[in-house]
């Protein structure tokens, strides 16, 4: 590349990067399209109300009748924000989702258990017809001539039903003119089926003749008492005496949902303070900035040029990363802030991967020109190969995961496409430009120095056992946990059911303050026998778990907190989910577990045409899946859904270390003459690879740590495992992994020089 053009290439590499900054800090149109304010935030970062509600019957509901109940809960719940959705999971769940609301509490309560809607003719004892809108329980039940404890069964007997609210097809809030001055007053407009059209029309006319009202009644009350004026026919009808256009607004609401032909159980709910998503953004950019600046650093440091090129790739990877998150409009939650970061330094994998190639080739006697391109070429297959094991766990995760672990994985899998394109084309091009001006001598790149070899085959015994140990004390911990009733890990509500409720105190609280001051009041409050306390390191939250409180005992509890402890009401945030859905978490976790195993396994067998080397992986990754386990039980933390999202995490990110020295195995195994010295080649192959594999672990471990400084509680709870997962992913890859190969191969060397012979032939490509 010659100068001048090398210069003209610099500079619109500098004016992308200014472009596209632009686009991701202040976006693009009024809208700010493309910028971190316009992504779609999950209710963990919004705020506002979920509800997860199954529904009941012996047999599966038909798809017209759940997606007429999805229709109209989509009509109920757009009163209260244009963001929210309605949609079904499985077979029959429907999920309803409503971020960014400041009242979610109360918004639960008006959305309630969906019942059923009954139109009721009856005479009250005067004859009197003008019943309004509005009357009290006691005077409805005097008026229609029954106890209001009469019930549904008899009144459909003796004939008194004469709709139901499937008969009703939309109930709109409207206004219509009224009086001679044509003053528009607020009605209730109601639009019947046309089996309901012909039900109305008859108990209309009955209603009218007879001098009979036709009441609604609705989950256990009297929502309206209309007075009939005229036998209606065209199935349309209109209710009056609305005392605002809030009042039929709301009525209009209750009778759409009371419309469903379903019956609907509650199976979760979740309400989040808009303030704790608020932190949580807050903290993950300061994490993000603060892991970035660490990276950039020690990038420069130890690769020089090299180093700057990937910095500058790396910022390039992050406004990518925020303008196709808008685009492709993924939801980021909690879970999705900490994937981000985690692949901020991941992203650097890739780059140090080629940067060690390119060194080893300057070391070879190559010009820096041609060190690069052939640092590209061999450094590729490692790349894709690791990468792709770890698409396969997110791909895992994002189909058996629930929703903010949806989007932890969508967030993961972008990020590994954004690296690898970064890394493979942004980070040549920006070197390659930096070559060009004129930047050539070898001082600037660095050579790599002739690697140690330690004997890691002949020691493998004691790092076997060392892991074994550590693997030992977990089981311990956890069947003594189990023996005092505590649980063998500290399990979540995901797993268990009950209700949590996450509390972020104006000041910090020990324990013991906790046991003596805060939970007789929470069992004074709600009525229940046992509070389970967790405190966050490093924070003001607390999270509380209980058995399954129903909503007003979640608003008892609030206000007790707002009463009693000054806690503002954006800083609680509850969930509750049954046993049903809780057992049912855990075997998709397991299976996704396992499901992610036996796909690397079969992918690796594949690509390197050796299923030892695919059963030395999974057994290593194995052992990174239980060191994460055994954090969580000593340490206590939560596992909930991100213990699973931990776990695929770290086996994804495992994979790819324990792959590039896989890769050189074969590399050197490929080189070598037949009668090879296996464990020599092991040994001078993870001696080579040693420093990527340090390097990378470094870059990552930065952007963990900036979670678990800055933030806030519930990352910190997924963070510090991950943390764990890093360095015993790193453990595994040099000690575990290419050793217990040597163990599989020599076991094979030993059944017969046949098999020795086609090993060979295959590893050889002879």
């Amino acid at each position: 590349m010659k100068k001048s053009r090398a210069i003209i290439s610099l500079i619109i590499i500098i004016l992308l990067l200014a472009g596209l900054g632009y686009t991701a800090i202040f976006g693009l149109g009024s809208d700010q399209s493309g910028s971190l304010n316009s992504i779609d935030l999950g209710l963990d970062l919004a705020g506002g109300v979920s509800i997860t509600y199954e529904v009941g019957g012996d047999q599966a509901p038909d798809a017209a009748d759940m997606a007429d109940t999805i229709y109209k809960l989509q009509q109920r719940v757009d009163n209260y924000s244009t963001e929210a959705q309605v949609y079904q999971e499985g077979l029959n769940r429907i999920n309803i989702e409503i971020p960014g609301v400041t009242d979610a509490n109360k918004i639960l309560e008006e959305l309630g258990q969906p019942g059923n809607l009954y139109f009721i003719a009856q005479t009250d004892a005067d004859g009197n017809e003008n019943y309004s809108y509005g009357m009290h329980e006691e005077d409805i039940g005097y008026v229609y001539g029954y106890e209001l404890n009469k019930t549904i069964e008899e009144l459909e007997a003796e004939g008194s039903i004469v709709l139901k609210g499937t008969d009703v097809s939309n109930a709109q809030a409207g206004y219509q003119s009224s009086g001679t001055a044509g003053n528009q007053e607020p009605v209730v407009e109601l639009e019947f089926t046309p089996a309901g059209t012909q039900a109305f029309a008859e108990a209309t006319t009955k209603a009218y003749a007879a001098g009979e009202s036709i009441g609604i009644y609705y989950d256990g009350e009297f929502i309206s008492v209309p007075n009939v004026q005229a036998a209606i026919t065209d199935g349309r009808a209109v209710i009056t005496g609305m005392s605002d256009f809030q009042d039929a607004d709301n009525l209009a609401a209750l009778i759409r949902i009371g419309g469903l032909k379903v019956q609907l159980s509650e199976l979760r709910s979740n309400v989040v303070g808009a303030q704790l998503g608020t932190n949580a953004i807050q903290s993950g950019l300061i994490a993000a900035a603060v892991g970035f600046v660490l990276i950039a650093v020690f990038m420069i440091v130890i690769f020089k040029i090299l180093g700057l090129a990937a910095t500058v790739a790396l910022a390039f990877y992050v406004e990518l990363m925020i303008i196709l998150l808008d685009a492709f409009e993924i939801t980021l939650t909690l879970p999705g802030i900490a994937g981000i970061i985690l692949t901020i330094g991941m992203a650097v994998d890739a780059n140090v991967i080629v940067f060690s190639r390119i060194r080893e080739e300057i070391a070879k006697g190559k010009v820096v020109g041609e060190a690069m391109k052939l640092g590209y070429q061999k450094a590729l297959s490692a790349i894709l190969d690791g990468n792709i094991t770890t698409v396969i766990a997110a791909v895992v995760l994002m189909i058996g995961g629930s929703g903010t672990i949806k989007g932890f994985a969508q967030t993961l899998i972008l990020g590994i496409i954004v690296s690898m394109f970064t890394a493979l084309l942004i980070t040549r091009a920006v070197s390659a430009v930096l070559y060009g001006i004129g930047i050539h001598g070898e001082k600037f790149y660095g050579k790599a120095k002739t690697p140690k070899v330690f004997d890691f085959v002949g020691k493998r015994k004691l790092f076997y056992g060392i892991s074994c140990g550590i693997v030992l004390i977990g089981v311990i911990v956890m069947i003594a946990n189990g023996a005092r009733g505590a649980g063998a890990l500290n399990w979540s509500l995901d797993f268990v059911g009950g209700t949590s409720t996450s509390v972020t105190f104006n000041e910090n609280w020990t324990t013991a303050d906790l046991d003596a001051q805060v939970v007789p009041k929470i069992k004074q409050a709600v009525g229940v026998d046992s509070v389970q306390v967790q405190t966050v390191s490093g924070t003001n939250q607390v999270i509380f778990k209980t058995t399954s409180l129903d909503l007003s005992q979640r608003e008892k509890l609030d206000t007790m907190f707002e009463t009693d402890f000054g806690v503002a009401s954006d800083n609680i945030a509850a969930e509750t989910i049954s046993s049903t859905i809780s057992g049912e978490m855990l075997r998709a976790a397991i299976i996704s577990v396992i499901v992610a195993l036996v796909l690397m396994l079969i992918y690796i067998a594949i690509r390197f045409r050796d299923f030892k080397f695919g059963g030395a992986a999974i057994v290593a990754l194995a052992h990174d899946a239980l060191m994460v386990v055994v954090c969580y039980a000593l340490s206590r933390i939560s596992a909930g859904g991100t213990f699973i999202a931990c776990i695929l995490t770290i086996i994804g990110y495992s994979i790819n270390d324990t792959i590039v020295t896989f890769d050189r195995i074969r590399e050197n195994l490929s080189a070598s003459v037949r009668n090879r010295d296996i464990p020599g080649i092991v040994n001078t192959s993870v001696a080579q690879t040693l420093s990527r594999s340090l390097f990378t672990s470094i870059t990552t471990f930065f952007m963990v740590l900036c979670l678990v400084i800055f933030g806030v509680a519930d990352i910190k709870l997924f963070a510090i495992p991950l943390m764990v997962g890093v360095i015993a992913g790193t453990y595994s890859s040099i000690f575990i992994a290419s050793p217990l190969w040597t163990d599989f191969r020599l076991t094979g060397d030993k059944s017969g020089p046949e098999k020795k012979d086609k090993q060979e032939k295959k590893e050889t490509g002879n």
